[in-house]
């Protein structure tokens, strides 16, 4: 197959025409708009040299009552080890995903992507959940919502355990405000064990148009 190469007119082609990685187009940027139509296409960026936009096949997702809390993450919840506040530190949350980790030297999350999402967190669309320790950011993350829709996008921990704690409050957030579908991209063994599964590209545009045009603010 032909890979798009995008140019300053905002448009997607249709994400079924990926290739076998999942690779949709290669150009573009990343203003708001375009991501914003990227996210209502079922396409997410993954680069910014050049910028590459991708629909796996399958998807991952959390179906949001199926999020699965094990013996060791209970009782971290029950302990309350962390405060835990939503669109607080944003930017700091990013930059917390971006930083090197054990087992993580390099991040797809560069200047250039933080900048964009920074810019959609001022409209509205993107969203932090924060776990601090007394002032200090222990962990969190971030996404993109639309309509009834949530885009996980990364996630980062300080202190052993925040990361699950921040998204086990972001599950919990979700179901509330009644979301119908959190994207997890691609699946990993972390995602998995909190019950992360694949569904196939078809049906996750499927469940993604119903989502778009469920009314629901974060």
């Amino acid at each position: 197959m032909t890979i798009a190469i995008l140019n300053q007119r905002v448009h997607f082609p249709d994400p079924r025409g990926a290739n076998a990685e999942g690779l949709v187009a290669v150009g573009g940027d990343l203003s708001g708009p375009r991501l914003l139509l990227a996210y209502r296409s079922g396409i997410f960026p993954w680069t910014v040299a050049p910028v590459t936009w991708w629909s796996p096949d399958p998807r991952a997702v959390f179906e949001l009552d199926r999020f699965r809390v094990s013996r060791s993450l209970g009782r971290v919840l029950r302990r309350e080890m962390f405060r835990v506040t939503i669109n607080r530190a944003f930017r700091q949350v990013m930059e917390g995903c971006a930083a090197p980790a054990p087992g993580r030297r390099s991040t797809w999350i560069t200047p250039e992507f933080i900048e964009a999402y920074c810019k959609l967190h001022a409209l509205g669309h993107a969203h932090s959940l924060e776990c601090w320790q007394g002032e200090a950011l222990a962990g969190g993350i971030y996404g993109v919502a639309i309509g009834g829709f949530f885009a996980g996008e990364s996630m980062f921990h300080r202190a052993s355990d925040a990361s699950k704690v921040a998204l086990f409050h972001l599950v919990e957030h979700l179901r509330r405000q009644n979301f119908l579908l959190f994207d997890i991209q691609v699946l990993t063994r972390i995602t998995a064990q909190l019950g992360g599964v694949n569904i196939s590209r078809c049906v996750y545009l499927r469940r993604l148009a119903e989502a778009l045009d469920h009314p629901c603010t974060f």
